[in-house]
């Protein structure tokens, strides 16, 4: 096998190196370092696909790699990142380890994603990267912004369990979640893909004009998506 066939590999494994690094420093007490390489790790994700679209090198370690590399990454690294921001807001208790549902879940979801021939262009249920980036960008903002309403619901202990639980069975629903990579037979632009751009710009302006961290819009953008799609659900089974 050529050299340039184990492309896409090497960058996959970058994605598991990232969230591998990410984990390490979740548990130093670093979620801000760790924030940046999950998104570097989402950057690879995209990357991998493409390369092995653009080289034909797929290959059945790949599509492994990759389920596993997306575990570390989108599905332990996020229930890591609730898991010791609880904990530097003071909760040591047995309640800080439910965010690890949240990695369960993601096994889950990844092992259903390789077998569900229904998923070849669209989703059922949201994707790990999705959930990984509410995650991220929620423990990242609390932890670089102290004071703020969020950082008190951090220091209860229900707040970043409930959204643990409730990703996490999102995770592993049957709600169709649409793509928001066009190929495979979609439209570039149609209504919910123009209504989802909409939000993300809406969120950057917002994000700028009123001097909040980035985080922010990276949030607002990922649960302004999972909301768009369950309304879109809720409308299509009526």
């Amino acid at each position: 096998m050529s050299l340039v066939k184990h492309i896409p590999n090497s960058i996959t494994s970058m994605n598991l190196l990232c969230g591998a690094m990410g984990v390490v420093f979740t548990l130093q007490g670093r979620p801000d370092i760790a924030f940046p390489l999950m998104l570097a790790a989402t950057v690879f994700d995209f990357c991998d696909g493409l390369a092995a679209r653009l080289l034909k090198a797929y290959s059945p370690i790949g599509k492994e790699l990759d389920s596993l590399a997306d575990m570390i990454s989108f599905g332990l690294l996020p229930s890591i990142m609730l898991l010791e921001t609880m904990r530097l807001h003071g909760c040591t208790c047995w309640v800080s380890f439910v965010p690890l549902f949240l990695a369960v879940m993601s096994g889950l979801r990844l092992a259903k994603f390789n077998v569900d021939e229904r998923q070849s262009s669209d989703f059922i249920g949201v994707a790990t990267p999705t959930s990984a980036m509410i995650c991220g960008s929620l423990t990242y903002f609390i932890f670089v912004n102290p004071g703020t309403f969020l950082d008190g619901w951090a220091g209860t202990p229900w707040f970043l369990p409930a959204v643990a639980i409730v990703l996490g069975l999102l995770l592993v629903s049957e709600i169709p979640m649409f793509s928001i990579k066009a190929g495979g037979g979609h439209k570039i632009l149609d209504a919910k893909r123009i209504v989802a751009l909409c939000s993300v710009v809406c969120a950057v302006v917002l994000t700028a004009v009123f001097g909040l961290n980035w985080s922010l819009a990276v949030l607002a953008i990922f649960v302004f998506y999972i909301l768009e799609n369950l309304v879109l659900a809720a409308f299509c089974k009526r």
